[in-house]
């Protein structure tokens, strides 16, 4: 976007205020803050540099504190792309521009070169308009054998690449050295106005994460859970009032990624004040950092939120033995019925689950929010091992957590088919079932066997060799209890009708 040629002298806006800052676990953050405009009557024109690399321009509101009225934004343009030798480079193609060509001696000399290609894309916009597009762009540009590069006229002769050190004249006194945004405004009156500035911004994240710590023997655990923020907005928060939102938000797709960032900064909090509260706020959760923090560009900042000791947890060993040929993937019931291979095909591997209550009788009862859990247990040394990890999903308070910890490695299963008969004519078919959960452990275990009725929606077990519980419209589960050493066999047979 160019900048409009406006006949006022641009003002800068004053930051008065504090910083509020509410970021989402979805790669982006509501920024809100108050800012003094000293404006004339009639129309101003206001620059504002202190933004922002990612705000969506789109997403800007300014209301007058006093006077929600009494100012208006008659236009906006949005700078989003700062001066660099880029852009420089793509405003100068078609211009003869001097290059300083250094020598192995270390003499330098003046070469002119005509810019036919700048190879430039802008950083942001392009970005989140173009995705994939841009990314190929860029990666065109870094790479020397690529199309992306520039191409200049030396000599008569085509060049990819510059062959020397730019040399630009001077700067265009409308030149923007940072991402601006430039305000064509109209006040009521005049004087000073303070004004509320909102707008949503990417580059920025949340998410939690937690270190459960169990003992040496039971599967009661310790927990602590970690806030992590993440600031790559290009712009730095200063004793920022900071709300962490979770929940699903929707927002339209575009593709937005941010990468990964390598710097740490930890917070420290002051014994016995809670770092983090939170609470419910429309079909979400809030959480409230009660201090103002300092977030850093490109800092990531860690922040405890909870913590709670003995929480009551149940080991949990699940075999699903089913394993499907990836010859059948995406066929429908009708073709799967008549197939007597499919699901035959055993997983040997029984998962290890550790499931717990969120609970205020667990010592917890806050709403979880989405994140991972690595899982540790106390050595007979006393010092923590890893275990397993896995990621919960928003939860609730009350609701039952369960974490994938891994696979045994004591307890194995073995699943066959032993009998297959369909009746296309008569609308039915008949499957039975050998299941084997071998217990190597020197404890005795329980395992929950779980089988999937895959050929029809209409099904009935007319055999078995251990009762079941029905867990949903096309699942079971048998629960064998199995002595150390010893081994569960189960039987049964499933009726599907059409």
């Amino acid at each position: 976007m160019r900048t409009l040629l406006l006949a006022a002298p641009l003002v800068a806006a004053a930051l008065s205020g504090q910083t509020q800052l509410t970021i989402y676990n979805q790669n982006f953050a509501a920024v809100k803050e108050t800012r003094a405009l000293e404006l004339t009557k009639g129309e101003n024109e206001i620059r504002v540099t202190d933004i922002t690399a990612h705000l969506e321009p789109e997403s800007v509101i300014l209301r007058d504190l006093r006077l929600p009225d009494s100012i208006r934004i008659l236009e906006q343009n949005y700078e989003s792309d700062p001066l660099s030798e880029g852009l420089l480079l793509s405003k100068s193609e078609g211009k003869v521009l001097e290059f300083e060509v250094t020598e192995q001696n270390g003499t330098t000399r003046i070469v002119k070169g005509r810019i036919l290609r700048s190879g430039y894309v802008p950083h942001t916009a392009a970005f989140q308009q173009y995705g994939a597009q841009y990314q190929y762009a860029q990666r065109a540009y870094a790479n020397p054998e690529g199309g992306g590069q520039p191409i200049v006229e030396v000599d008569g002769k085509i060049k990819f690449g510059l062959p020397g050190r730019p040399i630009f004249d001077s700067l265009d006194p409308k030149a923007f050295l940072k991402p601006t945004l430039l305000w064509r405004l109209w006040s009521g009156d005049a004087g000073r106005h303070q004004v509320e500035f909102s707008y949503l911004t990417g580059g920025m994240r949340w998410e939690a994460n937690y270190n459960a710590v169990a003992a040496e023997k039971g599967d009661s655990f310790d927990i602590v859970g970690w806030v992590t923020l993440e600031n790559m907005s290009g712009k730095d928060f200063e004793n920022a009032n900071v709300k962490l939102m979770a929940g699903d938000v929707a927002r339209a797709p575009d593709g937005d990624q941010y990468p990964a960032i390598a710097k740490m900064a930890m917070l420290s909090v002051a014994p016995g004040a809670p770092a983090v509260t939170e609470r419910a706020f429309e079909e979400y959760h809030l959480y409230t950092l009660e201090r103002p923090t300092t977030v850093l560009d490109r800092e990531v900042k860690q922040v405890e939120f909870l913590r709670a000791s003995g929480v009551p947890a149940q080991r949990v060993y699940v075999y699903d033995g089913l394993k499907i040929d990836s010859r059948y993937r995406g066929w429908d019931y009708q073709m799967i019925r008549n197939q007597p291979d499919y699901g035959t095909e055993s997983n040997p591997k029984v998962w290890v689950m550790l499931e717990f209550r969120n609970s205020e009788k667990s010592h917890l009862g806050m709403p979880l929010p989405r994140g991972k859990v690595k899982v540790y247990r106390r050595d007979t040394d006393g010092r923590n091992e890893f275990v397993g990890e896995d990621s919960v999903d928003h939860t609730p308070k009350d609701e039952t957590v369960r974490l994938y910890t891994g696979n045994a490695f004591d307890i194995v299963g073995e699943r066959r088919q032993t009998n297959y008969k369909v009746e296309n004519g008569n609308h039915w078919a008949d499957e039975s079932f050998e299941i084997k959960v071998r217990n190597h452990k020197s404890e005795r275990v329980q395992v929950r066997v779980v089988e999937h009725m895959y050929r029809w929606f209409q099904w009935d077990i007319t055999a078995k060799s251990l009762d079941y519980a029905k867990s949903d419209a096309r699942t079971v589960e048998f629960r064998p209890v199995i002595e150390p050493g010893g081994e569960a066999v189960i039987h049964y047979t499933v009726h599907y009708t059409w």
